[in-house]
């Protein structure tokens, strides 16, 4: 009878050992997947980032580049960027602020062609790209290393949102710039 209860009670220890271990197994899995999630979704930014750049360099040169590449990018962009809306924090705000952000940065590289004042437009672009973006591109790294525990920084939030809120507000002020040509170039279309 002691011996059966032994046994049970060593079946019993056996038991929650392997649920231990199954359990940490999957809390490994979980933060692999989610490091291999974050790993794309950096990755896509930037080429997105690059991608957009390159045909802004090469409008400048007189160049011209397959849109398609950009356009590769940018769906690359977001089927990772829906992926990880799934996965990121809530407090993650710099997906969402960079996903806005590339957005315009993809309407500036459309617009080049039709701007009115093309030096001026490719100024513009230039600047968003090595400027607001780049950051942006930057942020979201260090925000996804920060929710790894990659990288840790006692004043992470507030630098957090003090580049969140400056990549928002250079984005809304270059989507109002765009949207006041835009209505300029169609008033004078329209104009006979």
């Amino acid at each position: 009878m002691l011996s059966q209860r032994a046994s049970r009670a060593e079946a019993r220890e056996q038991n929650r050992r392997v649920d231990r271990q199954q359990e940490q197994e999957r809390a490994e899995q979980a933060v692999q997947a989610k490091r291999d999630l974050y790993a794309r979704l950096n990755t896509t930014a930037r080429a997105y980032r690059i991608a957009g750049r390159d045909v802004v360099e090469a409008v400048a040169r007189g160049e011209t580049l397959d849109p398609a590449l950009l356009d590769a990018a940018k769906e690359a962009w977001a089927e990772h960027y829906s992926q990880a809306q799934m996965t990121l924090a809530s407090d993650l705000l710099e997906a969402s602020s960079l996903n806005r952000a590339l957005g315009i940065g993809y309407s500036v590289v459309k617009q080049l062609p039709s701007s009115s004042d093309h030096e001026a437009a490719y100024r513009r672009a230039a600047a968003w790209f090595k400027g607001p973006l780049s950051d942006g591109v930057y942020l979201l790294r260090v925000a996804l290393r920060q929710d790894l525990g990659v990288e840790s920084e006692a004043e992470f939030e507030q630098w957090r949102l003090q580049m969140v809120t400056a990549l928002d507000r250079a984005r809304d002020a270059l989507a109002q710039q765009l949207e006041t040509e835009r209505r300029q170039a169609n008033a004078s279309v329209d104009q006979p």
